[in-house]
């Protein structure tokens, strides 16, 4: 192919270009190059770019101030974003433009860390025994650190392929919302950023014995639903406790919803991975491995109990991430809200908003809510296939007592209209 030396330049620098100046690795790259991109990475590390508490303005400044020591003209360096604090940074790498470009992609902002969560600083590049640790090592500073690395070395080299190659490193990717700096690049400066095709996150390798065995592209992804469960409680003071009470009720609920699963299924992505997942597996995995591509649900159920990664491959998930509730430690809690995300399998219809007058009216159960933080429309959290009929039984997942917005009880202000209230429907809803 005609930029085959680019992409085999790609890849060799992305398996060895973070490899610790300290390490053996096997590659026979000099040692100047690695360590030009283990400095990018451990500089874009110690930015601290989280997502709420951070800014990716730093990063991308970082880059840029090495890729213009390195030669790259200010015309070819684009820095900018919806937010002071969230820019993003693209620079175009001219070739021949015999062919239209690639764009490789990377996010530079962080999964929010706390200190006292981790046994060292997550915002220090800590080198432990062979690895990195550090908040952003892996998703997704590894990759923005190697795209950079690679143009400076390009540079440098004064290599000419035949596109031009666009490095885009972007804000927002964890949280999404109207600082997305992929959304704000394509609705703001799509020009710079227009290209053949994209390369971005999603895939990585598999060694058995130390031997690379499979190098993994990702062709698909799950979409992501957020919801918010909320139970209200008239409240009263913690010297006269009842059972009746809002946190124990959405305890109760996240515990069932902690031992459901949904359906194991394959789609025509998942099947052929399994399949080849099994010729390359050499232990007694293998022919369950097999077996799940040909749809076998007890192999499927195996399997799922092997690891994360197999149970998330084969099924929609649904877990709790935040916790709230109460507001006084003599208090009987007058709420508690729990938001639960669900990585949602291709296969699966989409959970679709639709009209619930006629739950608005319930007094039991709970509030939902789907969409982006902050967002104010409601909707039931039922999803309907088309075509399909859906279960009349439901689950709910808790009661509550009869609601009110301050928890005044029967006489109290009653919750906005807008709010709509339902149960739960039965997680067979949802695929």
């Amino acid at each position: 192919m005609p930029n085959s030396k680019y992409f085999s330049l790609l890849l060799f620098f992305a398996a060895s270009f973070l490899a610790s100046p300290s390490l053996n690795g096997q590659s026979t790259r000099p040692d100047a190059e690695k360590k030009l991109a283990h400095d990018i990475y451990k500089e874009f590390i110690e930015i601290q770019s989280g997502f709420t508490t951070g800014s990716t303005t730093p990063v991308a400044e970082a880059a840029a101030a090495r890729l213009k020591a390195a030669g790259f003209s200010e015309s070819d360096i684009f820095l900018g974003g919806a937010n002071p604090r969230k820019a993003n940074l693209v620079v175009r790498y001219r070739g021949t433009g015999k062919l239209k470009p690639i764009l490789l992609l990377a996010h530079i902002d962080v999964v929010e860390a706390k200190r006292e969560d981790w046994s060292m600083d997550p915002f220090q590049l800590n080198e432990r025994d062979g690895y990195f640790y550090g908040r952003g090592t892996g998703d997704d500073k590894a990759q923005a650190a190697i795209w950079i690395a690679n143009l400076i070395q390009y540079k440098k080299e004064a290599f000419k392929p035949d596109r031009d190659i666009i490095v885009a490193l972007t804000a927002d990717e964890e949280g999404g919302g109207p600082f997305n700096g992929v959304d704000w690049l394509i609705a703001n400066h799509r020009d710079s950023i227009d290209a053949e095709f994209c390369l971005n996150e999603g895939g990585w390798g598999e060694m058995i014995n130390g031997k690379h065995v499979a190098n993994y592209l990702q062709v698909a992804e799950k979409y992501v639903v957020n919801f918010r469960f909320e139970v209200r409680n008239k409240g009263g003071h913690s010297s006269l406790p009842v059972a009746d009470n809002a946190i124990y009720h959405l305890a109760g609920g996240l515990q069932r919803l902690s031992q459901f699963g949904f359906p194991l299924k394959t789609n025509e992505v998942t099947k052929p991975y399994f399949q080849q997942m099994a010729n390359i597996e050499p232990g007694p995995l293998k022919q369950d491995l097999a077996a799940v591509a040909q749809g076998s649900q007890e192999a499927m159920q195996r399997v799922a109990a092997t690891s994360a990664a197999f149970n998330a491959t084969l099924r929609t998930t649904c877990v709790a991430t935040l916790l709230e509730g109460g507001h006084a430690m003599n208090a009987l809690p007058q709420l508690a809200a729990a938001t639960v995300n669900c990585r949602v399998a291709r296969r699966f219809c989409r959970l679709r908003p639709h009209h619930a007058a006629r739950s608005r009216r319930r007094r039991s159960g709970f509030r939902q809510t789907l969409g982006p933080a902050g967002a104010r429309s409601c909707f039931s959290a039922a999803a309907r296939c088309p075509g399909r009929r859906a279960p009349r039984h439901r689950i709910a997942l808790a009661r509550c007592s009869r609601r009110s917005q301050y928890g005044y009880g029967r006489h109290g202000r009653q919750a906005s209209p807008h709010v709509r209230h339902s149960h739960v429907r039965h997680p067979r809803d949802f695929h």
